[in-house]
């Protein structure tokens, strides 16, 4: 303390001094002097440990020496302390190398001047607290409390509260306590837990009580959904937490979060209705209803598929189904279900499925994919009819067509047979007789192509198209495999009423190109085509490679009055003849709705 050794008053400073020292040396707080105008170093045992590797060598050292990193700081506060100042500075961050490195510090500091019984200042006390760890803490809480605000302002979380259980007070974030109509500085500070049930929906108090009851007795985890009533209408929440139980097991604290799940109900109500009205409309439908995920699990039946299978719920799930089939038909029905799965085409069969009498009865499966907006298939919705009554009644009408068929056909046979007796008779009416027996003729396959069918009579490629009569009458006209008559371009569906008519007009062709057309000759064909338009049917009878064709002075033959008369007069068409040099070329323009009884009903007037 060379410093303070000369001059009249040296003695009583240096006494002055010593009894500062000895009172800072003893306290246990981090306490250092700056003495005199460089301010010289000394602390007491406290500060040593605050001061780190730089304990011992700076015990007397100028502070600006000792501490180099915050020598401007230490400067300005030996002047003050000189000036005889008292201050303090409250979590003061400082950069200090105490370890070797520079690290970062924060203390409150405490400062008094030191001064002489002449009151002049000979020196600074410093009172050091560190905050360092306190305020690390606090820094790290803040941005904690910041990211969970973040975090829960993205999200439906309510918010959180903690209810200290022995006392009864429950603090809660803002969020929290606004849903519950309750000031959030309230709720900070704490409130009885009975405000809060104040905000609870009153059918939902009573039980949410008890459930908490229950928790607080036996330490379990809490969750609760319940409605909370606020000023823009009801609330869904999920309430979340648990309570901390101390040595005796009682229930201390019970911290939680609520989630609000108002639009997760919402969707779950709506869905519960939409399911609801579905099962209702499912079970009150004659149809066996079910339904597969889009891979073909089978995960739904309606009641009507129970009551007609008679096995027991769920049985049937996923590939269970295929049990109730007939065994011929298994193997067929899981074809065509897996072609429709891999190709999410329409499902469509007749199989025979197990009644609960243990007869097996005929059914139509059918299944159409209900599918999302990018085309996915989201589930497949499928019925199974009965139809056993109705499938043994078509057999029963089939056989009797059967028999109107044959009885029919038996009634041409009888009438070519009179027209050949007729004819032996009358020799010179033998041509005539001919060309009516095949009329006769050609009117019986057009019978029997377009008579009905069904599953038990054979049927046949292309029944009821019109390229297939074609086929059937033509036939006669084929050299060994040959076929000498073609039909080609657009194919067009016909009914009975159709076919007759259609049948003598290509007899009629036909039996003239024998004669004196294309068919007279063993290189001569015809190409029959077919165009389709809206509204109109066109047919093109093309005669090629056979005799030069000549035009007649006038068509006044019976075959063409009945060619006439089938076309213009039943089917309200056209006929246009062209006889070139190559060949006769018959074109004939019919209606559409003329080919078919069920268009021509869609096309007349209302009665």
């Amino acid at each position: 303390m060379g410093i303070y050794a000369s001059g009249p008053d040296s003695g009583l400073a240096r006494t002055l001094l010593r009894g500062a020292v000895r009172t800072m040396v003893v306290a246990a707080t981090p306490m250092v002097m700056l003495v005199g105008d460089e301010g010289e170093l000394l602390y007491n045992d406290a500060y040593a440990k605050f001061a780190g590797n730089k304990h011992p060598h700076i015990f007397g050292m100028p502070a600006l020496q000792a501490w180099p990193e915050i020598a401007d700081f230490n400067r300005g506060n030996i002047e003050r302390g000189m000036r005889g100042e008292s201050w303090t500075l409250q979590d003061q961050h400082l950069l200090l190398d105490r370890h070797g490195t520079l690290e970062p510090g924060w203390m409150d500091l405490y400062y008094s001047p030191i001064v002489s019984d002449d009151g002049e200042p000979i020196g600074t006390l410093c009172i050091v607290h560190e905050t360092t760890a306190r305020v690390l803490t606090e820094s790290a809480l803040a941005r904690s409390e910041e990211r969970l605000s973040m975090a829960v302002s993205g999200t439906n979380l309510v918010g959180t509260w903690d209810w200290d259980v022995l006392n009864n007070r429950v603090t809660s974030d803002a969020r929290f306590a606004e849903l519950y109509g309750i000031d959030p500085e309230q709720a900070a500070l704490g409130l009885p837990i009975e405000e809060f049930f104040k905000g609870i929906h009153p059918d939902d108090v009573e039980r949410v009580g008890r459930e908490i009851e229950k928790v607080l007795t036996d330490g379990s985890p809490f969750h609760s959904e319940y409605r909370v009533v606020t000023e823009s209408g009801v609330v869904w929440v999920l309430a979340s937490g648990r309570p901390r139980l101390n040595e005796q097991g009682q229930a201390v604290r019970f911290p939680g979060v609520s989630v609000n799940i108002t639009e997760q109900k919402q969707v779950s109500e709506a869905l519960s209705a939409s399911e609801l009205r579905f099962r209702t409309l499912a079970d009150t439908m004659p149809q066996m209803v079910w339904s597969t995920l889009p891979d073909g699990f089978h995960d739904y039946y309606n009641a009507r598929w129970y009551e007609f299978t008679g096995v027991p719920e769920g049985t049937t799930d996923g590939e269970g189904w295929n049990d109730v089939f007939h065994p011929e038909d298994q193997a067929r029905a899981w074809a065509t279900w897996r072609h429709s799965l891999e190709t999410g085409e329409p499902y469509q069969i007749e199989y025979r499925l197990r009644h609960h009498s243990g007869q097996y009865r005929w059914t139509l499966g059918r299944a159409l994919p209900i599918r999302d907006g990018q085309g996915q298939i989201l589930r497949w919705i499928g019925t199974c009819t009965d139809i056993h009554e109705s499938r043994h009644a078509a057999d029963e009408r089939e056989l009797v067509a059967q028999e109107l068929s044959h009885r029919i056909k038996n009634i041409f046979a009888v009438l070519t047979g009179i027209i050949s007796l007729s004819a032996r008779n009358h020799p010179e009416a033998k041509p005539f007789a001919d060309q009516l027996r095949q009329r006769v003729f050609a009117l019986g396959e057009a019978h029997d192509f377009v008579r009905p069918h069904s599953h038990l009579s054979s049927s046949r490629d292309g029944q009821g198209m019109l390229s297939a009569l074609v086929d059937r009458l033509m036939r006669a006209y084929r050299q060994e495999d040959e076929q000498r008559v073609v039909f080609a371009g657009d194919d067009i569906a016909i009914d009975d009423a159709t076919a007759t008519p259609l049948a003598l007009l290509f007899h009629e062709l036909a039996t003239n190109a024998a004669k004196y057309g294309a068919l007279s000759s063993d290189d001569g064909k015809v190409v029959i085509t077919g165009s389709e338009t809206e509204d109109e049917y066109s047919l093109t009878w093309r005669e090629t490679d056979g005799p030069v064709t000549v035009e007649p002075e006038k068509l006044s033959g019976f075959g063409t009055r009945l060619v006439q008369m089938s076309v213009e007069g039943q089917m309200r068409g056209k006929v246009e003849r062209h006889w070139l040099p190559e060949g006769l070329v018959v074109e004939v323009t019919l209606p559409k709705d003329a080919l078919s009884r069920s268009s021509r009903l869609r096309s007349a007037p209302d009665a």
